[in-house]
C-alpha cells in the first residue's frame, strides 16, 4: 500500500488512495479514461442527433443517416460505460484486498496491549464497513467523478452554443440548489465519522458477546444483553437515519432546480421562437441537454457524498496504521532477518534475570522491584496468590509488554538488545487459557515452526500428554479442525497446547497455570514431561497446585508485585510462613481428597 514517507525506521502509516490506484497501472487507468471519455462524448452528442433527426423530419430530409448514428451513438455510449465500470470495479477490489491484508497484518502486529485496547471488533470492522467505503471512491473517484463533472460542463457548453440566453435562466433555477446541496455535503461528512466510529463500538460489543456466550447462557443473561446491544443497534441507526435525512435532501433539491428550470425555460423559449430568435430543433436539443443536465449533477453531488465516507473511513485506516506494530519493516511486512542470523548468548548466565523491576496497568502497580533468577536449566516454579503479579512476570519475558523500570535479561542479554523474533524464538509459551487457533490440530501443534513435522513426531507428542487416542478418534485425526463441531474440552485444550511447547526446541519453556483443568492421572503426566524436558532446558511454571510445586528445582514466592521468597520447597517450608500456609492451603484442597469427598469417602 502506498504510504507517506515516516522518517528512517518508522512504520508506514497513511493510506494514499489515488496514489495506489494508479501505482504500476497507467496503462489501465489510461484505457479506462479512454472508454469513459468515449462513452461520455456519446452522451454530449445524443440529444444533439435528435435534434438533427427532428429537424430532418420538419425539412422532410432522409431520417435513415441520422436513425442510424442515433442508435449507434446510443449503444456505444452503454458499451463503453459497462466495459469502463467493469474495468474500474475490479481495479478496486483488488485495491480493497491488498488493503484488507496490509490491515490483518498491522493488527495481528500490533501489541498485546494495543490490540486489546483497540478492541477486536473495531479492528473487524476495518475489513467490512471501511473497506466497502474505500471501494466506494474507488468506484466514483478517479474516473466516474470526473466524467460527471466533464459531462457537467460539456452539457452547458452545448447549452450555451444552442443558445447562450437560455443557459443563463437555467444557471440561475439551480444556483439555489446547489447552495443547498454544498451545506448537506459539508454536514454528511461528520454524520458518516460518527456512524463509522458507531459500527465499530458495536461490533465490538457484539464480537465480546459471543466470546463470552457460555457464561452469558450459564447465567440466563441473553435478555440482558441483547437489551444492551439493541440499545447500541439504535444508537448506530439514530446516526444513520440522521445522515439519510440529509441524504434524502439532494435529490429534490436538484430535481426543484430542475423544475424551475424547465418552467423557465419554456417561457423563455417560448417567446424566443415567437420572436423568430430560436428555432424548434434547437429548442427541443435544448431541453433534451436540460434533462440531462440533472444525472451528471446528481452523480457528481453524490459523488461528494461517496468521497466523504471514504475519506472517513481513510482516516480510521490511517489511525490503525499509525498505531505501532512490533516487527514490521517499513513496507508492512513481518521481518525475518533476526531468524536467519540468531544472536549469541552469554555463557553460563541464567535463562532469566530480573533485576529492580517495576510494573503497571495504567497507574495500578503490579510489580514493584522485582528480583529474580531462573537457572539456565531446571524446572523453576513461581507461586503466590491471585493477583500477585505472576502472569506479568511471564507477559515481560514474551515482552508482550515492556517494563517501566528496571532491568530484564533472557540468556544474559538485556530483552530490549534482542529482536522479538529472535527473543521468541527462544521461547515456548503456554498461556493461561492454553489458547488455540480455529484450525487443525497438526497447525496448532506445529504454530510457528517453518518446517513441517512428521506426524510420528507429532503423535508421539500427543502420546506424552496423554491425547494421542482422543486425537484418533476425531473424524479427520490430526487435520480435524478445532472449534465448532469438534472442540475441544478445557482439559484437552491445554495438553495439546503442552504438546505444543514440547515439540519446540525453545530453551526457555513459559508455563502458565498448565495443570488447572487437568485430572490427577494427566497431572501425573504434565509432571513427566516437564521433568524430561527440564533436563537440558529451562523451565519457569506459574503453578497453583503442590504436586508441581514440590519437585521443582527451585521455587519463586510472589505477594503483592513482590518476590519475598526464592530457594527449593522444603528450604521455603522452613523460611516463608507464606509458602509454608500457601502449601498447607493447597493440602487441605488436593483433587485426591476432593473427588474423595464427593464420592463419600470420609476418612
Amino acid at each position: 500500500m502506498s504510504t507517506a514517507d515516516p522518517g528512517p525506521g518508522g512504520p508506514p502509516n497513511r493510506l494514499f488512495i489515488l496514489r495506489e490506484i494508479f501505482h504500476g497501472r497507467r496503462l489501465q487507468l489510461a484505457g479506462i479514461f479512454v472508454l469513459s471519455l468515449a462513452a461520455t462524448a456519446a452522451t454530449l452528442v445524443l440529444p444533439w442527433t435528435v435534434g438533427k433527426l427532428l429537424q430532418a423530419i420538419q425539412e422532410d430530409h432522409g431520417l435513415t443517416k441520422w436513425t442510424w448514428l442515433m442508435v449507434g451513438v446510443g449503444l456505444g455510449s452503454g458499451a463503453a460505460g459497462a466495459l469502463s465500470t467493469y474495468l474500474l470495479s475490479r481495479m478496486g477490489h483488488q485495491l480493497v484486498c491488498r488493503l484488507r491484508v496490509r490491515s490483518m497484518r498491522h493488527s495481528v502486529g500490533l501489541s498485546l496491549q494495543t490490540a486489546r485496547r483497540e478492541g477486536t471488533g473495531n479492528l473487524a470492522t476495518r475489513l467490512t464497513a471501511d473497506a466497502s467505503a474505500i471501494k466506494g471512491v474507488v468506484d466514483i473517484g478517479p474516473v466516474q467523478l470526473p466524467m460527471s463533472l466533464v459531462t457537467l460542463i460539456g452539457t452547458m457548453v452545448i447549452m450555451g452554443v444552442l443558445d447562450w440566453i437560455l443557459l443563463l435562466i437555467t444557471l440561475a433555477a439551480f444556483l439555489v440548489a446547489l447552495g443547498v446541496v454544498s451545506v448537506v455535503v459539508v454536514a454528511l461528512r461528520r454524520k458518516y465519522v460518527a456512524i463509522q466510529d458507531e459500527v465499530g463500538a458495536l461490533t465490538e460489543r457484539f464480537v465480546a458477546t459471543l466470546d463470552a456466550l457460555t457464561v452469558i447462557k450459564a447465567h440466563r443473561a441473553e435478555r440482558m444483553v441483547s437489551a444492551e446491544l439493541a440499545d447500541r443497534a439504535d444508537r448506530v441507526a439514530r446516526f444513520e437515519i440522521g445522515a439519510s435525512a440529509l441524504e434524502a435532501l439532494m435529490v429534490p433539491v436538484i430535481n426543484l432546480g430542475q423544475q424551475i428550470a424547465l418552467v423557465a425555460v419554456i417561457l423563455g423559449g417560448g417567446a424566443r421562437i415567437t420572436n423568430g430568435d430560436l428555432d424548434l430543433a434547437t429548442f427541443v436539443a435544448f431541453l433534451l441537454y436540460l434533462f440531462q443536465l440533472t444525472a451528471p449533477l446528481i452523480m457528481t453531488m453524490s459523488g461528494m457524498s461517496t468521497i466523504q465516507v471514504g475519506l472517513a473511513a481513510r482516516k480510521r485506516f490511517d489511525d490503525l496504521f499509525a498505531l505501532p506494530a512490533e516487527g514490521l519493516s517499513a513496507e508492512g511486512h513481518f521481518s525475518e532477518d533476526a531468524d536467519a542470523t540468531p544472536q549469541p548468548t552469554a555463557a553460563d548466565a541464567p535463562a532469566v534475570r530480573f533485576e529492580k523491576v517495576g510494573f503497571a496497568y495504567g497507574e495500578e502497580p503490579v510489580l514493584r522491584e522485582v528480583d529474580l533468577t531462573v537457572p539456565a536449566t531446571g524446572l523453576t516454579a513461581m507461586v503466590g496468590l491471585s493477583g500477585s503479579g505472576k502472569s506479568t512476570v511471564l507477559g515481560l519475558v514474551e515482552r508482550f509488554m515492556d517494563p517501566q523500570s528496571g532491568r530484564i535479561e533472557v540468556f544474559g542479554r538485556g530483552v530490549e538488545q534482542w529482536s522479538l523474533p529472535d527473543l521468541r524464538g527462544r521461547l515456548a509459551y503456554v498461556d493461561q487459557g492454553s489458547t488455540l487457533l480455529r484450525d487443525t490440530v497438526r497447525n496448532n501443534l506445529t504454530l510457528g515452526q517453518e518446517k513441517p513435522a512428521a506426524d510420528e513426531a507429532l503423535l508421539a507428542a500427543l502420546r506424552d500428554v496423554g491425547l494421542e487416542e482422543e486425537i484418533a478418534r476425531l473424524p479427520e485425526g490430526l487435520d480435524t479442525v478445532l472449534g465448532g463441531a469438534h472442540d475441544l474440552s478445557g482439559g484437552q485444550r491445554q495438553r495439546l497446547a503442552l504438546a505444543r511447547a514440547s515439540l519446540s526446541d525453545a530453551p526457555l519453556v513459559l508455563l502458565d497455570e498448565p495443570s488447572s483443568h487437568l485430572d490427577s492421572i494427566n497431572e501425573s503426566r504434565l509432571r513427566d514431561l516437564v521433568d524430561e524436558i527440564s533436563r537440558d532446558r529451562a523451565v519457569l511454571v506459574v503453578a497453583h497446585r503442590i504436586s508441581t510445586v514440590k519437585h521443582a528445582d527451585h521455587v519463586i514466592v510472589m505477594d503483592g508485585g513482590q518476590v519475598t521468597a526464592e530457594g527449593r520447597h522444603d528450604e521455603l517450608m522452613r523460611t516463608s510462613p507464606m509458602y509454608a500456609e500457601l502449601v498447607r492451603g493447597q493440602e487441605l484442597g488436593t483433587p485426591e481428597k476432593t473427588t474423595a469427598a464427593l464420592a463419600g469417602d470420609n476418612r
